[in-house]
């Protein structure tokens, strides 16, 4: 641990802070990012708890289950880095003061990695699911193979193992340093850049360079070739609906709403990945379009739950029966069986009970079991004459680039002067 000589100089800088950017920040991190991640937060678990569940099976869900995880840890990261220390720096609270100069400053030796480690997964993750979805529509013969569940848990261990190894200099980054406090006449104690930030070397070789390269060209290239064939092929699949298989169609489905998570994933990452433009290459750093920028990261990690219940089908059928009321799930019930004269849909599925007979599952509010005349069929023979159809409620299927934590002041205009880039979380 450093310490620094210019001690009452930093606080001071510190505490005169311009008014409009402080509320700014206040609104933005205080406000904003606290209350998209707060619910950000309970939907990715939600999502986790629906994709987990052993009708949900699948090497696709298992991927998604991984980018929630990730999505909730970057929504975590960016709350301590962020949107508490935005909220002391505007209502300069006694509760939030040993945070902001004794918590605050070691919890970044680890949460600024982190949230890097945590941003270049998603990246790779929401790749890998494009990936994945390419092949099963565009490919569907190779998709029994390539496209598994054990192939699945494989690439979501190599990606977390790429993005640590990839950001493991990010741990040497930050140092702390002890400031005096005036007011309190207590030593407090601060962030502020190690002299590996500091070389010159590193900053243009991986902090820009690289930084660009694997976070934002390389990814975003592939996103937009594969979802460009994705997206012919789903019109083309649209076109000729009538001679599609009731598998082709829940695989269009599933490729339609994944699209979708790709395209507000690139919409929200545009203004993060102009930022980096103008700062890396033009030395240009907007305060406003950082703090939005990171705003946009962690709606972008929150948003995934809502996108799930508006397009995937089992999804929604499952978080109404697991999370909703009887008298919802009778509504939903209602309104799903416009998609098929019994209320069922496309992706009813059979299960077992464990004595040999498979049940029917439809989608329906009520839980009754009716007989009807029809024959079941035990290992290859005709059994008793009936069929049990069990009726149950309607279930279904389904780094950001994270801104420089050091305060402003003395290190922090060392720190601009020395270092043109930012700490803000651009993310995936």
């Amino acid at each position: 641990m450093e310490v620094s000589n210019s001690t009452n100089d930093s606080y001071y800088s510190l505490d005169d802070q311009d008014p409009d950017e402080v509320f700014f920040e206040f609104i933005a991190y205080g406000v904003l990012l606290n209350l998209i991640g707060v619910m950000g937060i309970i939907g990715n678990v939600i999502s986790m708890i629906i994709l987990s569940r052993p009708q949900m099976r699948s090497s696709i869900n298992y991927l998604l289950i991984g980018l929630a995880r990730c999505d909730t840890v970057l929504i975590v990261t960016s709350i301590f880095l962020f949107g508490i220390p935005a909220i002391y720096q505007y209502t300069r609270t006694d509760i939030l003061y040993n945070y902001e100069f004794y918590i605050y400053p070691f919890l970044c030796l680890i949460v600024f990695p982190v949230a890097l480690i945590a941003q270049t997964v998603s990246v790779y993750l929401t790749l890998t699911v494009t990936l994945e979805r390419f092949v099963a529509v565009c490919h569907p013969l190779q998709a029994r193979s390539l496209c598994t569940y054990g192939r699945a848990k494989l690439y979501v261990v190599l990606i977390i193992i790429f993005s640590t190894l990839y950001n493991l200099s990010r741990f040497w980054e930050i140092s702390v340093v002890e400031v005096y406090h005036p007011y309190t006449n207590t030593t407090v104690y601060m962030t502020q850049p190690s002299e590996l930030r500091k070389n010159n070397i590193y900053i243009s070789v991986y902090i820009h360079w690289l930084y660009m390269v694997f976070i934002y060209f390389l990814p975003f290239s592939c996103l937009a070739v594969l979802n460009g064939a994705i997206y012919r092929q789903v019109r083309r699949a649209n076109q000729e609906r009538q001679r599609l298989s009731r598998l082709q169609k829940k695989e269009i489905g599933l490729a339609t709403m994944l699209l979708c998570v790709v395209v507000v994933f690139v919409v929200c990452n545009i203004l993060p990945l102009v930022n980096n433009v103008l700062e890396n290459f033009y030395g240009i750093i907007v305060d406003q379009l950082t703090k939005t920028s990171n705003l946009l990261v962690t709606f972008n990690s929150s948003i995934n739950f809502v996108i799930y219940v508006i397009f995937g089908e089992k999804f929604k059928r499952l978080f109404l029966k697991m999370f909703c009321s009887h008298g919802m799930l009778t509504c939903a019930s209602a309104l799903g069986g416009r998609d098929s004269p019994d209320g069922a849909t496309h992706e009813d599925s059979l299960i077992s009970n464990g004595d040999g007979r498979n049940y029917s599952v439809r989608g329906t509010h009520l839980c009754q079991i009716h007989r009807s005349g029809t024959t079941i069929v035990r290992n290859g023979r005709s059994g008793k004459n009936f069929h049990r159809s069990m009726r149950v409620t309607r279930t279904l299927s389904p780094g950001p680039c994270v801104y420089y934590p050091a305060r402003s002041g003395k290190a922090s205009d060392q720190w601009e002067n020395e270092v043109t880039t930012t700490t803000t979380l651009n993310q995936l």
